[in-house]
C-alpha cells in the first residue's frame, strides 16, 4: 500500500521494537502475530524507512469498526503517488576561488623530463 522496497518498520516508542525488517529473515517470526501481540492499539505510531527509495513515514494506527466486509485496513492520507522520494535538485556548478572560465583539473600521469 505504501509503495516501498525494503522497509524497515518500528514501533515509534523508543523502545525500538522492530516489527519489519529489510534484512531477510530477522523479522520472520513476526509474519503470523497480530499486532496486538506487540501491544499496538489505537494511537500507536509506527515508523517505517526504506532506505533503497531514501523515505520515511509516520503511520499513524487507527482502530474502526465501520470498515466493509473483507476489508482489513484502510490507508488514509497521503497515497504513494503523493510520497517517496523527492526529485532530485539541479546540481549547481562547482565554482573553485571565484572563478568559472571550465577549467578542470589535470588528469596527467605522464612523467616529466
Amino acid at each position: 500500500k505504501f509503495a516501498m522496497v525494503a522497509p524497515d518498520v518500528q514501533i515509534d516508542d523508543g523502545k525500538g521494537t522492530i516489527l519489519i525488517s529489510s534484512e531477510e529473515g530477522e523479522t520472520e517470526a513476526n509474519n503470523h502475530r497480530k499486532l496486538s501481540d506487540f501491544g499496538i492499539r489505537n494511537g500507536t505510531r509506527l515508523q517505517a524507512d526504506d532506505f533503497l527509495q531514501d523515505y520515511t513515514l509516520l503511520i499513524n494506527v487507527l482502530h474502526s469498526e465501520d470498515l466493509e466486509k473483507d476489508v482489513e485496513f484502510e490507508v488514509v492520507g497521503d497515497t504513494p503517488e503523493n510520497v517517496g522520494p523527492k526529485p532530485s535538485e539541479p546540481t549547481s556548478k562547482n565554482i573553485t576561488n571565484g572563478s568559472d572560465d571550465g577549467a578542470q583539473p589535470s588528469t596527467s600521469t605522464g612523467k616529466s623530463q
